[in-house]
């Protein structure tokens, strides 16, 4: 188990973090934890605390610091009940399963100690996901009214959630392999063009791989 140390990134405003909540929940106060530790020096700092019980009048009471922990470079903190964390990995596997991958203790012990991601989790998440971006898909081709110039606005449009959607594919177990039509679309991911010739070509094979994917994500099992 790893501990914060003063050579991280805004040691100081976190251990003021640590003591600002020990104030507020006082004994109720288990653990406080930094995750992403390592991200971009201009990426507000993530945190998330563990309490016992957790009231209106705590939430009152963080709301009163908030400014103030934002000024000093921290984003508001996640603060979850002792058992949220573990009861929660089923509906947020990613978020949380990240947070299980890359966190720091800063006080308390570990709360994550034990925890893992089940994968059947992880496939339906993408699953959920995949399923709704086709169908978005779908959607929103109609109401193009297959204008070519519309086509091609809703194919940049979708590049980002594809990106972010095949991102998550890839941490399944031997994941369903993208296609090449949808790492094309991820090209234009976050300043790529496409014609409107280039995007009435592309669309149809985008949206094919896109079921070919749901299925196979549909099928796809854990060994």
């Amino acid at each position: 188990m790893s501990r914060y140390n003063p050579a991280m990134r805004n040691a100081d405003a976190v251990h003021e973090l640590d003591r600002d909540l020990r104030a507020i929940f006082d004994a109720r106060m288990q653990s406080l934890v930094v995750h992403g530790a390592s991200g971009h020096a201009n990426t507000p700092v993530a945190s998330v605390a563990v309490v016992d019980t957790l009231t209106v009048a705590h939430l009152r009471a963080c709301a009163a610091r908030v400014d103030a922990w934002h000024t000093r470079g921290l984003a508001t903190p996640l603060i979850l009940t002792a058992d949220e964390f573990a009861r929660s990995l089923d509906a947020f596997p990613f978020e949380f399963g990240a947070i299980l991958a890359d966190h720091v203790v800063v006080s308390g012990r570990d709360p994550f100690a034990g925890l893992s991601v089940d994968p059947a989790d992880l496939r339906r998440a993408c699953e959920v996901q995949a399923r709704s971006h086709l169908l978005h898909l779908r959607e929103a081709y109609i109401e193009t009214t297959d204008d070519g110039d519309d086509v091609a606005a809703l194919v940049m449009r979708s590049a980002a959630p594809l990106a972010a959607l095949l991102k998550n594919v890839s941490h399944l177990g031997h994941a369903p392999v993208a296609d090449r039509v949808l790492l094309r679309v991820c090209e234009l991911n976050p300043s790529g063009t496409i014609s409107a010739d280039e995007a009435n070509r592309l669309f149809p094979d985008y949206l094919r791989a896109v079921e070919q994917l749901v299925d196979a994500l549909d099928q796809w099992r854990a060994e």
